[in-house]
């Protein structure tokens, strides 16, 4: 199973009646573990514990159901436990299905938390599933749940429309998905009027069986290409008319919709339900490009740029370089004032930018070093002097240009959020 899978896996997990009896095997299952292994778990010929009533699984994790009130205790023992060394558990956990704790016995890391909650911690526990992981999956797990709604409502649409699937419409497909991404985006962001425009119009206008779901997208899409300045919303259906102009072309041109069946809308919903402003563009492009990469979905969920690695790359060149200035400047407004009129003329370019990673890496570094000047100055809060046209790449594939391009105008909001 790879990540996508695993969170949705223990989501279920987490919403269904507690079962104490059924939860240590319905965990293991739900990071990939076989039928027959959870057989011999269950019979107690591979359960190595010496803890009443646990489940100790060799080299992966010991976990105990325990009485209300007695998490902590019962980890405790856990802890404690000679089988826990003998048999090289990696982790630890309990829980009495209102509260959930676990421990890293590598790092010494732990979680508590409600036990509904558990899944937002499920980066944490991906190496019970052989999955490296990274400090962005373990502190954005949503950005991983964004890519799997995102992935069944992709599947769900070429199974209604298994002619866009064809090459000479891969393109038309990509251009719509990315569209869904800027529109859940804008809804959460303050770019549309009001929280929930998009979704909440679709929930409110269209059928529960997706009949009418493609008509009303594209009156939509239609009217966010036509500017109320110039008098272009003249006949234009009230719901749709509450939508904004969005310049830059993302919805110019012919409006191409796919047909959507019960299933399709659901998960769109599903996806629209999501808090988007806490996705990161970061990681999320690469996570997204798996979605419409045919070449990629196997990897769906563990195909991540490496920040760190980035890094390397782009503090030698000129971010080191940055920081030296900022730290030379100190509080002189003059030279924090040529260091941001240095930052405003860098251009970084990138020949094969896949889904934009390395540019918008690159774009927040530099608001982070732009805002450290504005504060040593006392300047406070200020209107970034850093163009989104100062970042560029090249890229043969249609839909990862598209993300790249959606990645930096998030980060940009991102950063003018935070700074």
């Amino acid at each position: 199973m790879n990540a996508v899978e695993i969170e949705e896996a223990i989501s279920e997990l987490s919403e269904l009646p507690f079962d104490a009896g059924e939860f240590p095997y319905a965990f293991l299952e739900a990071f990939g573990n076989p039928e027959t292994t959870i057989k011999r778990l269950r019979k107690g010929e591979s359960n190595r514990t010496d803890v009443p009533g646990a489940v100790l699984q060799r080299s992966n994790i010991h976990i105990l159901v325990t009485d209300e009130g007695g998490v902590e205790e019962g980890l405790k023992s856990l802890r404690e436990s000679p089988r826990t060394a003998q048999q090289k558990a990696k982790f630890i956990l309990a829980t009495d299905g209102e509260e959930l704790q676990a421990e890293d016995l590598n790092s010494g890391e732990a979680i508590a938390c409600r036990f509904e909650d558990f899944p937002k911690h499920f980066g944490f526990l991906l190496p019970l599933a052989g999955i490296s992981t990274v400090a962005e999956i373990k502190n954005n797990p949503i950005d991983i749940k964004a890519t799997g709604r995102l992935d069944k409502l992709y599947v769900a649409l070429l199974e209604e429309n298994p002619d866009w699937a064809k090459q000479e419409n891969r393109e038309d497909f990509n251009h719509f998905m990315a569209q869904l991404i800027f529109c859940f985006f804008a809804e959460d962001t303050g770019i549309f009027n009001g929280d929930d425009l998009f979704t909440g119009t679709i929930r409110q206008m269209t059928e529960s069986d997706g009949s009418n779901t493609a008509e009303v997208i594209a009156t939509i899409f239609e009217a966010m290409n036509l500017d109320p300045r110039e008098g272009e919303r003249e006949g234009v259906r009230p719901y749709a008319d509450q939508f904004p102009y969005v310049n830059g072309g993302l919805f110019g041109g012919e409006v191409k919709v796919p047909n959507f069946s019960r299933i399709a809308r659901t998960y769109l919903l599903r996806a629209g339900d999501l808090d988007w402003t806490a996705i990161n563009p970061d990681i999320f492009g690469s996570m997204i490009q798996a979605v419409a990469d045919d070449d990629e979905r196997g990897e769906l969920g563990m195909h991540y740029t490496s920040v760190p690695n980035i890094l390397k790359v782009l503090n030698p060149l000129f971010l080191d370089s940055l920081r030296v200035d900022l730290e030379k400047a100190g509080n002189n407004k003059q030279q924090l004032g040529k260091l941001k009129k240095r930052i405003s003329g860098i251009r970084v370019f990138d020949p094969a930018c896949g889904s934009g990673n390395f540019l918008v890496i690159a774009y927040k570094q530099m608001r982070e070093i732009e805002h450290a000047a504005n504060m040593a100055a006392g300047w406070g809060s200020m209107k970034s002097v850093i163009p989104l046209t100062n970042f560029r790449g090249i890229e043969i594939k249609s839909f990862a240009a598209e993300i790249a391009r959606l990645a930096l105008i998030i980060a940009e909001f991102q950063c003018d959020e935070l700074y």
